[in-house]
């Protein structure tokens, strides 16, 4: 019987001997768990700023594309807008000629009209002499057409625009239908664009090219159609009206005008 009382405290002791142990064990095995958790962490932090940083070495990278590509948009706006100038120049040079417009010959048949007084060397304008195929015997004029139609034409070469257009208005209440009143709606169209005043301009030019479809003036009034709805904004109507420049007056000057402002007219739209 003793020896059965000893022997359960024997057991007994070991195992209250045995607790600490595992209990020990239970704690090291938390704490290896704490510190690999730990370890997860400091990498996952370490992943993390590594993505960091490569995310802000692509955006310095991306800021500095963007400078680049801002600065090639300024250059490209600014070649445009040189090309602009270039082809307005062109196209202000071709409106004139260099010699001095004659008077028409009267017909045999038609009454002798008096002679014109001289006039000053100032007041000879520099465009060409006006011409409607077709009907010769309708242009007769007399000096009083031809006075009031120069006095309108300085006033525009003098850069007189908003007085040249109401001198051309005149002109054209005096003589609707004189020789020179084609030309007088094709610079009165012109005044009326000079001051950006592009839907008058458009409905002059518009007039001319229905009266007068055959006149030399008459492929320079399209253009101007086109160049007017392009000062208007209408720039998909503006590009028709210029390609029909192209093919209905090919190899001339208003042509290859139009094509230079086609041209122009795209490489705005590209860099927009």
């Amino acid at each position: 019987m003793r020896l059965g009382i000893k022997l359960m405290l024997v057991v007994a002791a070991a195992l209250v001997a045995a607790a600490p142990a595992h209990a020990q064990r239970q704690s090291l095995a938390d704490r290896v768990g704490s510190l690999e958790q730990q370890m997860y962490n400091n990498s996952a932090n370490q992943d993390l700023l590594n993505q960091i940083n490569q995310l802000r070495q692509q955006v310095t990278s991306l800021q500095a594309s963007i400078e680049q590509l801002q600065h090639d948009n300024a250059q490209l706006k600014q070649t445009a807008q040189d090309q602009y100038l270039d082809l307005d120049s062109r196209l202000n040079r071709l409106e004139g000629g260099s010699a001095a417009p004659a008077l028409p010959a009267v017909p045999e048949s038609a009454p002798k009209a008096p002679a014109a007084p001289a006039k000053p060397a100032a007041a000879a304008t520099s465009e060409r002499p006006p011409s409607v195929h077709g009907d010769p015997g309708s242009l007769a004029v007399t000096g009083d057409e031809r006075t009031s139609y120069n006095v309108a034409f300085d006033a525009l070469k003098a850069g007189k625009y908003d007085d040249s257009a109401q001198l051309f208005l005149s002109f054209l209440e005096l003589y609707p239908n004189g020789v020179y009143a084609p030309n007088a709606l094709y610079w009165l169209g012109e005044s009326y664009y000079a001051t950006r005043n592009f839907p008058m301009a458009e409905s002059q030019f518009r007039e001319l090219l229905s009266r007068y479809p055959t006149h030399d003036k008459a492929a320079g009034g399209l253009l101007k159609v086109g160049l007017s709805q392009y000062g208007e904004g209408k720039v998909d109507q503006a590009q028709q009206t210029l390609e029909t420049v192209v093919a209905q007056y090919p190899g001339s000057d208003a042509a290859r005008t139009a094509q230079d402002r086609l041209q122009s007219i795209r490489l705005g739209n590209q860099i927009r």
